[in-house]
């Protein structure tokens, strides 16, 4: 392939990425009123299952209980972010909502909630080790949003033997 067809195809699909995005950023916002929207919460939840794996606990209820508070926790962090940040990460949600960005962005074939935890560490290494860097960026956004606000809460520390900030 030539150097100039292929500059053409990067510029084309830059563009309908952006179009793509756009879109679905209007259809389905990943943040509404400095919250997680619906889309936001999927995607956040999933990611949340294949970041925290092993930390989460093994019995589905109280998994699901972890789940929930670390979205709310999300949603305090992200209400700390300066508008324009809120702004990249709703568009970032949004895009990774949609079927044609999560495949495309993360390389998931299946909707985020159906997604085995397998199959979204999978993706989320494919973003981490990918040669476009605004994947990885977006790997890293994930990545240290869902840990940040997973491991900012006391009732996780136990789970990693760590026993809080020593008292002076």
């Amino acid at each position: 392939m030539e150097r100039r067809t292929l500059l053409k195809l990067g510029a084309v699909s830059a563009a309908l990425l952006v179009v793509a995005g756009g879109t679905a950023a209007l259809l389905q916002p990943g943040l509404q009123d400095g919250r997680l929207a619906a889309a936001g919460r999927e995607v956040f939840s999933a990611v949340g299952r294949g970041v925290l794996d092993a930390s989460l606990p093994a019995d589905a209820g109280a998994r699901a209980i972890a789940l929930n508070g670390l979205l709310d926790r999300v949603d305090t962090l992200i209400q700390s972010l300066p508008p324009h940040a809120q702004d990249e990460l709703s568009q970032l949600l949004s895009l990774l909502a949609s079927t044609a960005g999560r495949y495309t962005l993360a390389g998931l074939s299946v909707p985020w909630p159906d997604a085995r935890v397998a199959d979204i560490q999978q993706a989320l290494q494919g973003m981490r080790l990918s040669g476009l860097a605004l994947r990885q960026q977006a790997y890293a956004a994930l990545h240290d949003i869902t840990a940040g606000a997973y491991f900012s809460d006391e009732s996780s520390w136990p789970l990693l033997g760590y026993p809080g900030p020593m008292k002076i």
